[in-house]
């Protein structure tokens, strides 16, 4: 054991307890009657007959007042609209405004996310030409994923195009002995076209349907190098507060020579499952990779749960557990059983 491992192994704990303890002292803050999403709904709503020339703090104005007179009770006993339903009309709202970047899976935090099962270092000890290389169990991860509109409205506006990036980096923060570095970061850059059916079967409406074409890699060379590229499908349904979606995927074959990672389909497999499900501000996921296709024996399982901050309501905290393969791209052939505590800024609802 090198000098600073004891010391690597306990103060990350030391972060964990004092974000849950943060974490636990804001959800006791008093609740604010008034949801953000309660007051963007209004001003969508007023946004249709409003006069040309009123601002948006006007109608922000307006619908504070109107909620806050209709009071708690009245704003509980209305129907809401299904979740999914709502994101497409917040983005329909937005997506022609000059200069606009929206989410598009989910983007956070996790200050400390600690992995049971460790990794490995022998990946990395040759092309970085240090023997000695170690790595915490505890580290930082963040993910920011952003999309942006190419082509709306085509075809009497019924199917657009959209762009977007994903970035999702794992940061041995707490590593000062080996000077805190990225250990991997994925780049995720994607093209696609979506449309809104709104077919219903059994209750449920297809409210989402999208194809196109991704591309992910490490950014590496050499030995580290992980990319593939694939076609998919990604088909939503929602009921409600809940929202299913299977994202299907063809991995676009690359020669022999060329291919940094050949069996990533025996690990990642053929498909996603999400399902997610919202309530009273906090939102539950679900996420199932390659179980089925796999026998659950080179699966993964991701769930995840964020929590409204009372008075904080562009703000979430939030909890991730991942089981299985393919966390991250030089882990796609490598068991992980991980859990971390953060920030949520956008969810899936």
């Amino acid at each position: 054991m090198r000098t600073g491992d004891m010391h690597r192994e306990t103060k990350p704990w030391r972060v964990v307890f004092l974000l849950s303890a943060i974490i636990f002292l804001v959800i006791c803050m008093p609740v604010s009657p008034l949801r953000a999403d309660e007051l963007h709904d209004c001003m969508v709503r007023a946004l249709d007959n409003a006069p040309p020339d009123t601002t948006i703090g006007e109608l922000r104005r307006s619908c504070r007042e109107k909620l806050a007179a209709a009071g708690p009770s009245e704003r509980i006993g209305q129907k809401p609209k299904a979740l999914v339903t709502r994101r497409i009309n917040q983005e329909r709202v937005n997506v022609l405004k000059p200069f606009t970047i929206m989410a598009h899976k989910p983007n956070y935090l996790l200050i400390a996310s600690y992995n049971r099962i460790g990794y490995n270092e022998d990946l990395y000890r040759e092309p970085e030409r240090d023997m000695d290389l170690g790595f915490d169990r505890t580290e930082a991860k963040f993910q920011l994923s952003l999309k942006f509109p190419l082509l709306v409205g085509l075809f009497n506006d019924t199917l657009d195009i959209f762009g977007a990036y994903t970035n999702r980096s794992f940061w041995q923060v707490y590593n000062t002995d080996e000077s805190s570095p990225f250990r991997e970061t994925n780049h995720e850059p994607e093209v696609w076209v979506q449309f809104h059916p709104n077919w219903e079967l059994f209750g449920f409406r297809n409210t989402w349907n999208s194809f196109g074409f991704n591309h992910q890699s490490n950014g590496r060379g050499g030995m580290l190098s992980r990319s593939w590229n694939r076609l998919f499908a990604w088909l939503t349904v929602e009921r409600g507060n809940l929202a299913l979606s299977i994202k299907p995927w063809y991995r676009l074959p690359e020669s022999g020579d060329d291919d940094d990672n050949p069996d990533i389909t025996d690990y990642l497999g053929h498909y996603e499952f999400w399902a997610s499900y919202a309530w009273r501000g906090h939102v539950f996921s679900l996420m199932s990779r390659n179980n089925l296709e796999s026998g659950f024996s080179r699966g993964a399982v991701e769930l995840s749960w964020s929590f409204p901050f009372p008075g904080w309501p562009y703000l979430k905290g939030y909890v991730q557990y991942f089981n299985g393969y393919g966390e991250s791209l030089i882990d796609y052939n490598h068991y992980v059983n991980s859990i971390g505590i953060g920030f949520s800024l956008t969810d899936w609802l």
